[in-house]
């Protein structure tokens, strides 16, 4: 559920910024920490990935696969951030939200489909 709420809050503010042409602030510092944030996410996701692979753990395996997601996510934050400081365009920073928005909505509809299925099951 709180992948949905997220997604719904992201998705207001986003279409309030496009809407009223909010012009959003550059932050030199915060393009630098997304891109190092990122950096980190594909290295920790390699790192899991191979020692989970070594060490024939799934769960860490699938970690990997979470913590590579979440450096995609970063990159398509830090594209829109670049294109309104670099290019001006504005809009290329709530629209990066967007992406946001369908991977949180993604996940909180299987979360959610999930556990009604967990709730149908019987117990044994």
């Amino acid at each position: 559920m709180a992948f949905i709420l997220l997604a719904a809050y992201i998705t207001a503010q986003s279409l309030y910024t496009l809407a009223n042409s909010s012009h959003p602030r550059q932050s030199e510092a915060g393009i630098v920490w997304l891109a190092l944030t990122a950096a980190a996410m594909f290295g920790l996701a390699a790192a899991k990935a191979a020692t989970g692979k070594q060490l024939g753990n799934r769960v860490l395996q699938t970690e990997a696969h979470v913590t590579l997601i979440d450096g995609y996510l970063a990159l398509a934050v830090l594209a829109g951030l670049i294109l309104n400081a670099a290019a001006g365009l504005w809009w290329a920073d709530p629209l990066a939200g967007f992406v946001i928005v369908g991977y949180g909505l993604r996940e909180g509809s299987a979360a959610l489909a999930e556990s009604g299925h967990e709730e149908q099951t019987p117990a044994r």
